[in-house]
């Protein structure tokens, strides 16, 4: 996936504010809204029917995002409200499925723990499916993102893989795919003989991102649309560097074996067919990484 943004993005003062003073919407403060104005999509009788009785007796879904990883989750103007392309997501699926949606800001790192105590019905957070969190979640495949670096766009170094990362200040957000890939490539450059890498872990992308502003980090790592996002709010302050790497879908989080895997594919799917599901990403600039076969536990490592 490229990760130039192919859209213009909506001017977001609030996101421009996260980045830089990690002060709007920390997600160390739990806090719920609905995911904005209805998107206007009628039930599907059949769909719905298959949502669990125990689910569909609620007749709401409590959806877990980490809201700091603009453009994907991040909290509104009005200071309280998630809002971005998995909340306006979350809110068409659950009006396919005869579902209010009710999106909670929570730590990353919190969420998939948060599903298995039944506190959460879904994790819709930017989730990489991977095989290992497969083992305590379901997931359901809908997008396709890889990994960027930024730096500082004066002065910066030159990121152009991993392998670049030897004696580098690394910042990532907690229980992320980069955290562990940072962690890996300190043992590989060490391994190497050469300095390690300093991986500076920050329980949420706000955190990440002052610490690369504050030099504390001189390189950061995020999903390619974050990574793009943050750049375009940081008002030259930041660049990308390299090219992304490891392309992998995105998954929404699920409790292993509830039944809900099923009618939230069956949604989705209805979503790219009638065409709400690339207006969605269209929205947020992200078309780059739509996929159109979406799948149960489709992780590829």
């Amino acid at each position: 996936m490229s990760t130039r943004l192919s859209t213009r993005l909506p001017a977001v003062a609030l996101a421009a504010c996260a980045l830089l003073l990690a002060a709007c919407g920390s997600s160390n403060n739990t806090t719920s809204g609905g995911s904005g104005s209805s998107s206007g999509q009628a039930k599907d009788a059949t769909i719905a029917a298959e949502v669990p009785s125990s689910i569909a007796s609620k007749g709401t879904l409590t959806v877990a995002a980490d809201a700091t990883y603009a453009p994907n989750e991040f909290i509104g103007n009005d200071g309280k409200t998630v809002v971005g392309m998995d909340a306006d997501l979350a809110k068409a699926l659950g009006e396919v499925m005869g579902l209010k949606v009710d999106m909670v800001n929570a730590t990353f790192d919190s969420i998939l723990p948060g599903l298995a105590s039944g506190k959460y019905d879904l994790g819709m957070s930017s989730f990489t499916d991977t095989k290992d969190r497969e083992k305590t979640v379901d997931f359901v495949t809908y997008f396709n993102a890889g990994t960027s670096f930024f730096v500082k766009a004066t002065g910066g170094p030159a990121i152009n893989s991993l392998d670049d990362l030897c004696g580098h200040h690394v910042s990532v957000e907690k229980g992320t795919t980069q955290q562990d890939d940072a962690t890996a490539q300190d043992g590989k450059c060490k391994s190497a003989g050469k300095p390690g890498v300093d991986v500076q872990v920050y329980p949420d992308q706000n955190a990440t991102n002052l610490a690369l502003s504050s030099g504390r980090a001189d390189v950061s790592m995020a999903d390619s649309p974050v990574a793009a996002y943050q750049v375009k709010q940081s008002n030259g302050q930041f660049k990308l560097s390299g090219q992304s790497y490891g392309a992998a879908p995105y998954g929404i989080a699920i409790p292993k074996g509830n039944g809900m895997a099923k009618p939230i594919l069956d949604a989705l799917k209805k979503l790219m067919q009638n065409g709400t599901y690339t207006a969605i990403l269209n929205t947020w600039g992200i078309a780059d990484g739509a996929i159109s076969n979406p799948q149960i536990n489709g992780a590829q490592s």
